[in-house]
């Protein structure tokens, strides 16, 4: 009598399912190897593929997530681990940029009379200047003249009350409004007159005397715009982490130098 009943329930459950039976739960489902039979011609005789495992386990699923993290391109740790040559990028590529910018879209020059020999004149400048001494003495020389570490992890309102903070924020805004004043505006002029300068040879006491000359005819109206960009613009960079301070400087200076070029990048 038992036999015949355990038949009967054999016989059922391979037709129908075991979940079908009252009292038993469905079987989870597992990962099964793909055994589907691949016939392979090869000349005349047929060859029966082995069947292939397509399931991917825990292990491997994990491994390919962290390959994927690690090589996928983070930014914020990019600029964290090389700030020399983020700053670098950004400011050739930016200076390039806002020269092109100025001559296309605010003088509206056609793309075929394009000034290359100006776009070069800005595109050395961002990279020599802006990207290289500037690095040196914003970062390297202010962190190690005044406590820049401990304000810029402050919060705003932490900021705020940091007397001695402020007193060091004030500082570097009006030494970099000198750097700017005595050796950034004199260093445009001279690049300029330098890829300008037309007698095919080089002299560079010429260069430094056309652009000290240049640099003095224009100094007040460059001083003026200089101060009313510059003044509020430092107190910002010099707020925000070390990292993130040239990036957020060249924000401004991208809007600075398309002035910069529109107002005296020409011949």
């Amino acid at each position: 009598m038992v036999s015949s009943v355990s038949s009967i329930f054999i016989l059922f459950t391979l037709v129908f399912g075991d979940s079908t039976v009252s009292g038993f739960a469905p079987a989870p489902r597992r990962a099964t190897p793909n055994t589907a039979v691949h016939l392979i011609p090869s000349g005349s005789k047929t060859t029966v593929a082995e069947p292939r495992e397509t399931s991917t386990t825990p292990s491997e699923t994990n491994d390919l997530a962290t390959r994927l993290q690690t090589s996928s391109f983070s930014y914020v740790d990019f600029a964290q681990t090389n700030p020399f040559a983020n700053n670098l990028l950004i400011a050739t590529t930016k200076t390039a940029a806002a020269d092109f910018l100025a001559q296309t879209v605010v003088a509206q020059v056609p793309l075929a009379e394009v000034d290359w020999q100006r776009s070069l004149l800005f595109c050395l400048f961002g990279c020599l200047y802006l990207g290289g001494f500037q690095y040196f003495y914003q970062v390297q020389v202010f962190k190690k003249s005044f406590d820049v570490e401990g304000f810029t992890q402050q919060s705003l309102s932490e900021k705020l009350v940091d007397t001695q903070g402020l007193q060091a924020l004030a500082a570097q805004t009006a030494l970099d409004l000198t750097v700017l004043t005595v050796i950034y505006l004199p260093t445009f002029y001279i690049f300029k007159a330098s890829v300008f300068g037309g007698t095919g040879t080089i002299d560079p006491a010429t260069w430094i005397s056309t652009g000290l000359h240049n640099y003095q005819s224009n100094f007040a109206k460059d001083e003026w715009d200089l101060l009313r960009v510059w003044f509020p613009a430092d107190l910002v960079c010099f707020s925000v982490p070390l990292y993130l301070r040239l990036p957020v400087r060249h924000i401004v200076s991208f809007v600075w130098t398309a002035y910069l070029s529109f107002s005296r990048g020409g011949h």
